[in-house]
């Protein structure tokens, strides 16, 4: 397929280079921020450019990835007839593109994605459309770019992914980066972690998160969570979190 991304920042970025190891053609790079719209153009020997009056009308598919307020506000400039064209966003509506085409989704990468990755990693891509042409098209896109079958999620089931996605990826990375502060405090090796870590997100390959969930809360150790609560004194924060966690697990059923 012929593309035009819109764009330049982490998810244009990966994506760009999702296509064109699939065999795609980028035609054109378009963002505000010249200077990374030129240097994505380079590093895919295409053409860049940072107005939408600049924009190349001869692309089949038309990429918005940028931030989610600002999808508006490039829509609203934006009147591609007969094309397929589509933002990356959980939580925008599809319907925020129905006056720039007929044939217009969302084209959704379920992933953390940063412009730096050296080895691109497998992105689930979950799609919505308008219509035949434009689901046909942004499914046919998905399979080539993901080892995983692509899927169709409507405006409420992609924020719902989202939201399940902030619990699973940001939270959990949010109470790494507390441990990781707590470990420096007390004078303890982060990375010694880390086989933990990993060994608990492998299982979850095979197994239900419930049914691998272990420590003192599950078991209702209170020896033990006494014993944290007192080495947490100093740590108020943490230590609220702490009781908030060890609540809801003794909770959970």
């Amino acid at each position: 397929m012929d593309i035009v991304i819109i764009g330049s920042g982490n998810v244009a970025a990966v994506l760009g280079r999702k296509f064109k190891a699939a065999g795609h053609t980028i035609l054109q790079v378009l963002s505000r921020n010249a200077s990374a719209a030129s240097q994505l153009a380079y590093e895919w020997d295409t053409e860049s450019a940072n107005y939408l009056s600049l924009l190349n009308r001869q692309a089949s598919v038309y990429l918005i990835a940028v931030a989610d307020k600002a999808i508006e506000e490039v829509a609203k400039e934006m009147r591609l007839p007969g094309k397929v064209v589509a933002h990356t966003a959980a939580s925008v509506p599809k319907d925020i593109l129905k006056d720039v085409s007929a044939h217009y989704g969302v084209f959704y990468p379920l992933q953390s994605l940063r412009k730096e990755m050296n080895a691109l990693p497998d992105i689930p891509i979950y799609y919505d459309a308008s219509d035949g042409i434009a689901g046909s098209t942004l499914q046919a896109l998905a399979d080539s770019v993901s080892f995983q079958k692509s899927a169709e999620a409507n405006d409420e089931q992609r924020i719902k992914l989202h939201l399940a996605a902030v619990f699973s990826s940001n939270f959990v990375n949010h109470l790494y980066a507390l441990a990781e502060n707590y470990c420096r405090k007390e004078g303890i090796e982060f990375g010694q972690l880390y086989p933990l870590i990993e060994e608990t997100a492998t299982r979850l390959r095979t197994a239900s998160p419930k049914e691998v969930q272990t420590g003192p809360a599950i078991r209702h150790d209170g020896d033990t969570i006494r014993k944290h609560l007192e080495l947490l004194n100093d740590h108020p924060a943490l230590k609220n979190i702490y009781l908030l966690l060890t609540e809801s697990i003794q909770q959970t059923k």
